[in-house]
């Protein structure tokens, strides 16, 4: 009965989101995992809280104009999606990416419901972004976009209503130059409206490492649920951002061998081990492409085009960008002996990888909990600014640590109590959503 209830609302979510496949996949993933719930809170069915969950509160899409350097007018198009604020102010990133649609920001924001709550800290989920590409533009330019952005925006976000932050392709710079926008349209110096600032005006220390970090602190739970510890692991990671870096740090303090990173052109393979000083020069100081790595760092092989998924590894980390782990990736993991698969980006691995993953009992920590490092320290970033506070980088991840452990053992201890030990999946859709579903029953029909 409760399958079939299921059924007939997915079918009507996506008849209702033509042509939004990652919307689609997300709301499909966590609605064939709440069924056990559902059947012993039938009044989360009686008052369609699963319905309204599965659409936005609200969606806002406005044209962005701009000058580039050589004087040409250019128009991108930006969204924010405010997605569910029963938890909380809207909260959740901004990605400037040629390929942001609405179908992805609506899945960011239906998956950050879920992630910010988990975290226990107060935040309801949203998420926006521009079809923008900051990569080759100059500073010059990256602020105009911003500051263009931002002259919409400003009218839809608040301390109290909605506190964007980064995501792909918004950085230090990019938050900068946005906050630096509001505040000049706005006469007010609040701090609070924006996450990811830079440390001299507002920002947390330990907020950059946060995601990377918060994705290993998970990895190092779930390994130690199984009796295991990172120490002579070797390890893969998706990604040479931001997220990929601060996991591959962390992974080689707690002793892991990280053999592999990537790009979208290609991966790197470096059988000696990461070196994280060389990675950070290439990626984050001259913002050159994966290959510049291989070519200056002897014994290491640049692999165009491909995936690190086939390089054998006792654990891999996606922390690129969604569905970039797909049951081909899946077989090379489990055939190469990979004990534990840990998402540190948003939706990173496709549901039949996860399926083949749970198959061959391939420990598996979700995105909507082992990415939830960086919103996590975000909270605490506004914790910080509503009290004029600044912590040290020790109390900020000390915290950080404390919250990704929680949140494993809420996963595990929930997968438990409705009879799937082990299934972290399970354990956080049912967990995020029961978080937001009690609000909700709460608050009455809003």
């Amino acid at each position: 009965m409760v399958d079939d209830l299921l059924g007939n609302i997915l079918e009507r979510v996506v008849a209702r989101n033509p042509g939004e496949p990652e919307f689609h996949q997300a709301i499909t993933e966590v609605l064939h995992t709440l069924q056990p719930l559902l059947e012993r809170r039938p009044e989360y069915l009686d008052q369609r809280i699963v319905e309204r969950v599965c659409e936005p509160d609200r969606q806002v899409l406005f044209r962005v104009v701009w000058q580039d350097d050589a004087g040409r007018v250019q128009v991108n198009r930006g969204l924010r999606v405010q997605f569910n604020s029963a938890l909380g102010p809207y909260k959740g990133g901004l990605r400037f990416h040629p390929s942001v649609n609405l179908g992805i920001i609506k899945f960011l924001g239906f998956e950050q419901t879920f992630k910010n709550a988990l975290t226990g800290l107060g935040m309801g989920g949203g998420k926006g972004g521009s079809d923008f590409d900051p990569k080759g533009r100059s500073d010059a330019e990256v602020m105009r976009f911003c500051q263009a952005f931002m002259t919409e925006l400003v009218r839809h976000i608040g301390p109290h209503t909605d506190v964007p932050a980064g995501d792909i392709g918004v950085g230090g710079r990019e938050i900068g130059y946005l906050f630096g926008q509001y505040k000049r349209l706005t006469n007010a110096y609040d701090s609070g409206v924006l996450t990811g600032k830079g440390v001299g005006w507002g920002g947390a220390l330990g907020r950059t490492e946060a995601t990377g970090f918060g994705a290993v602190f998970f990895l190092s739970h779930l390994l130690a649920s199984r009796k295991r510890t990172l120490d002579g692991l070797t390890a893969t990671v998706s990604g040479s951002g931001n997220v990929a870096t601060y996991a591959v740090a962390k992974l080689e303090e707690l002793g892991a061998r990280v053999v592999a990173v990537s790009d979208s052109s290609g991966s790197v393979h470096d059988p000696a081990g990461i070196d994280l000083a060389l990675l950070r020069q290439v990626k984050e100081v001259e913002r050159a492409r994966i290959s510049e790595y291989a070519a200056r760092r002897s014994g290491s092989t640049f692999l165009r085009g491909a995936r690190p998924w086939a390089i054998p590894c006792d654990v891999a980390l996606p922390c690129a960008t969604q569905n970039e782990l797909d049951e081909s990736d899946a077989r090379s993991l489990i055939a190469n002996g990979c004990i534990a698969v840990v998402e540190g980006a948003n939706m990173p691995s496709t549901a039949g990888a996860i399926e083949l993953l749970r198959q061959a009992g391939v420990a598996f920590g979700p995105a909507k909990a082992a990415n939830a490092g960086g919103v996590a320290t975000s909270g605490l970033e506004m914790q910080q600014n509503a009290s004029r506070q600044q912590w040290t980088f020790d109390q900020t991840v000390g915290r950080l640590a404390e919250i990704m452990q929680r949140i494993h053992d809420t996963c595990e201890t929930t997968a438990d109590e409705f009879g799937r030990p082990g299934d972290l999946l399970l354990g956080a859709n049912i967990a995020g959503f029961r978080q937001v579903a009690d609000a909700m029953l709460a608050h009455g029909v809003v």
